[in-house]
């Protein structure tokens, strides 16, 4: 496995890690565990930092020149699990707010 497939998988891996703790902490609203969810959702925001730090070296090589790497479906794989992972993590922040205010008595 080349250097640029490691780092892609690291990408996947620490997404799909991330979007496991998102579902989880959903787990979580739904049994009014806000605070649980809460952590997990912590836990899904560092698998995220990982991620991120592997896209933004990718970025930054490309962007200076260094290299080039070629676009395949490999990385085109691992940008769609870290969006997704991004976007579930969010979504489930906004329920934890509204399902939460709603048990208190809010809007």
């Amino acid at each position: 496995m080349t250097e640029l497939e490691q780092q892609i998988v690291t990408i996947i891996s620490a997404a799909g890690a991330s979007k496991a703790k998102a579902f989880e902490a959903l787990r979580k609203v739904k049994e009014s565990d806000y605070d649980g969810a809460r952590a997990l959702l912590a836990e899904s925001r560092q698998a995220d930092l990982e991620a991120h730090k592997v896209q933004t070296a990718l970025i930054t090589a490309e962007m200076s020149g260094e290299e080039r790497p070629e676009i395949g479906l490999l990385m085109v794989h691992a940008q769609d699990h870290y969006m997704t992972s991004q976007l579930a993590r969010d979504l489930v922040e906004e329920f934890i707010e509204i399902f939460e205010a709603k048990e208190k008595g809010g809007k």
